[in-house]
């Protein structure tokens, strides 16, 4: 075998189960990530001649990869603001089928639980798909995997300048989105499904406690919305979504709210 092909397979499994991640947050979609990372190598071994050291190669790696993903989401409809909020209307008219099925994976799976911290990872990953492709690249790579705005710029093929605009505006938009929705921070929040949900699955949990050791508490009283936006980054930067303890009921979720984003005709 090539030795430049023995150094590209062993760079790609070390970075494996972090471009995996990547993937993930942005399908949101376990099999269309895997149809992805394979992909992504095959795209790898082909290219590879062409490769002229102007990054390190974890960085070409990602830059592949963000390739891919960046003509999956183009064929995919954006998701609203609401889709959450469109999910749980949807598992209310349909108990039987989609509480059900949820409920067996928390009592059947050693991937079940149900944890406020694996939840908020959930919710940043909605939410980063409401978000125009670029932005939500961006963010996720700056934010969730450390890049350097030099870095980044290389991995998007775009100028420091324009990364530095399209995380402004991604973070911004993100930072309305969770201070105008999120119940946690805000008594009149839409969204409730971390409280509601954690009461099904953790009768027993003491929720407010939970949420004071994520920093959460008290509707994070004192808290600006940029501050918040960085507790939630770093709560959703420690959880790996294949290795977290409810990454089947996570799968589930996301494959719900899949299924109900194809039903809507969502504007462009």
């Amino acid at each position: 075998m090539d030795n430049s092909i023995k150094i590209l397979e062993s760079e790609f499994e070390t970075h494996k189960s972090q471009l995996r991640s990547f993937l993930f947050r942005l399908t949101a979609h376990k099999e269309d990530t895997e149809d992805l990372l394979h992909d992504t190598y095959l795209k790898l071994t082909e290219k590879l001649h062409s490769f002229e050291g102007r990054s390190s190669l974890k960085t070409w790696i990602f830059a592949v990869a963000t390739n891919l993903a960046k003509d999956y989401l183009r064929s995919k409809k954006r998701w609203s603001s609401n889709a959450m909020d469109l999910a749980k209307e949807e598992s209310m008219r349909h108990p039987e089928i989609y509480i059900s099925r949820f409920m067996q994976i928390n009592q059947t799976s050693p991937q079940g639980a149900f944890e406020i911290n694996e939840h908020i990872n959930f919710c940043f990953t909605c939410i980063g798909k409401t978000l125009p492709i670029e932005q939500q690249i961006a963010l996720l790579l700056k934010e969730i995997f450390d890049y350097k705005i030099s870095e980044l710029a290389l991995i998007m093929d775009a100028s420091e300048g324009v990364v530095k605009h399209l995380l402004f505006d991604g973070r911004k938009t993100m930072q309305h989105i969770f201070e105008k929705k999120c119940s946690l921070i805000n008594k009149h929040g839409a969204c409730h499904q971390c409280s509601e949900l954690n009461g099904i699955f953790n009768p027993k949990q003491d929720f407010q406690e939970r949420l004071l050791k994520l920093g959460l508490g008290n509707h994070a009283r004192g808290k600006n919305s940029k501050q918040l936006f960085q507790l939630r980054t770093k709560i959703a930067k420690a959880v790996d979504p294949y290795e977290s303890k409810g990454a089947e009921l996570q799968f589930c979720h996301f494959d719900h709210l899949n299924e109900v984003v194809k039903m809507q005709i969502q504007p462009e």
